[in-house]
């Protein structure tokens, strides 16, 4: 039921975010406002991260899984209040992405619980393939829902799916305890921070999780100034290259080659959008969409070197800072795409965010070259 759960209320941020782009876009003509309009929001969990991580292994997971869906249906059926000026919805986005800085660690951190040390790989990309399979889907149905609908009217379509969300979690999810003991608080959100961030191993995989996939983000944030039209497409095809990542990755990939193939990975998430220097047609666009977009399956390599490197204790509040981080730095690739954009073109920002991805990656490789197993024999203040 984690899975049914996880996929309902990804459909609804799926149709909702596009449905939200389209209709600012539409008002305004700005690519900046559209970019952050989508994924703006995750700006706020940055503020999140500082705060709140420590309820995610100090809630118990049901509790608060069902309870964020709702908060969610309800932000989302504000937004589709007509004549709600843009600054309002940004800032209630800016409230809805701080409650879901909450929600990566208490999901991930239960899928821990649920499964295996060994299993969560395998887990994970099972997990991301459902979040692909929706995003396709619902991007394909919001595209169509935003011409049927009108925005406003798939905003709508969007908040009963984050209620529905809301009952499935609250029905369908047992009842499990919290992970750690204490109330949640700032402070035990900071002293968990400190610990995790005290890692050096550790701080190569969090910037290497964030960065290089925030970057590429910001050219996803520009698909809709640059392709109105095929907008939806575009993003179903993002998805779709994902899902393939994921599926070869998680399920194709021996043991002994994940380790060499994250940095490839991370570069291929980039590389490919180099094209738009060429302002490319809507084939060759797509198609390095979905070369690019298989370079996601990085994040699950990193992801699983994560979980190796933190205590069990600790690995709800340490996925949920991932999770968090790697949402702010979305937000952040998407204000920095739609401000270059907006000097130059939709294309020349989106080939200059995939160079300075590559970059990034290129200069963390040397960080993350010794395998797990040589750094957990070394010094580590919470090992």
């Amino acid at each position: 039921m984690l899975f049914v759960s996880s996929a309902t209320q990804t459909a609804a941020s799926t149709v909702s975010g596009l449905a939200l782009g389209t209709l600012v876009y539409a008002e305004t003509g700005s690519p900046l406002l559209a970019a952050l309009s989508m994924f703006g929001p995750s700006l706020a969990q940055v503020v999140g991260a500082t705060v709140l991580l420590s309820a995610a292994d100090r809630l118990p997971p049901r509790a608060a899984m069902s309870g964020l869906a709702a908060v969610f249906a309800a932000g989302t059926a504000v937004l589709a209040v007509p004549g709600l000026p843009v600054g309002v919805a940004l800032a209630l986005l800016f409230g809805l992405g701080l409650a879901s800085s909450l929600g990566g660690g208490v999901r991930y951190g239960l899928l821990t619980d649920i499964l295996p040390r060994e299993g969560y790989l395998l887990g994970r990309s099972v997990l991301n393939m459902s979040v692909g399979l929706l995003q396709i889907a619902g991007y394909a149905t919001g595209a169509l829902l935003v011409s049927v609908l009108s925005p406003r009217g798939t905003l709508l379509v969007a908040a009963v799916l984050y209620l529905l969300g809301a009952v499935v979690t609250r029905f369908g999810l047992a009842r499990r305890p919290a992970r750690a003991d204490g109330r949640p608080s700032a402070a035990a959100t900071w002293r968990g921070n400190r610990l995790l961030w005290s890692s050096a191993p550790r701080r190569y995989v969090y910037l290497a999780l964030w960065v290089p996939n925030g970057l590429i983000v910001g050219c996803e944030a520009l698909f809709v100034p640059y392709a109105p039209a095929h907008a939806g497409a575009l993003f179903a095809l993002a998805a779709l290259g994902m899902l393939v990542g994921d599926l070869v990755v998680g399920r194709f990939v021996p043991d002994r080659w994940r380790e060499r193939l994250a940095a490839p990975l991370r570069l291929l998430l980039a590389v490919p959008y180099l094209v738009f220097t060429l302002e490319p047609g809507l084939p060759l666009a797509a198609a390095a969409i979905v070369l690019a977009s298989a370079g996601f399956a990085a994040s699950l390599l990193l992801q699983d070197r994560l979980v190796a490197l933190t205590p069990p204790e600790l690995r709800g509040h340490a996925l949920g800072l991932h999770a968090s981080g790697m949402m702010t730095m979305q937000g952040v690739g998407a204000a920095v795409a739609g401000t270059v954009a907006q000097q130059t073109s939709p294309a020349t920002a989106m080939a200059v965010m995939a160079a300075a991805s590559a970059v990034v990656t290129i200069v963390l490789a040397p960080g993350l070259r010794t395998p797990v197993g040589g750094l957990l024999t070394r010094s580590d203040p919470d090992m």
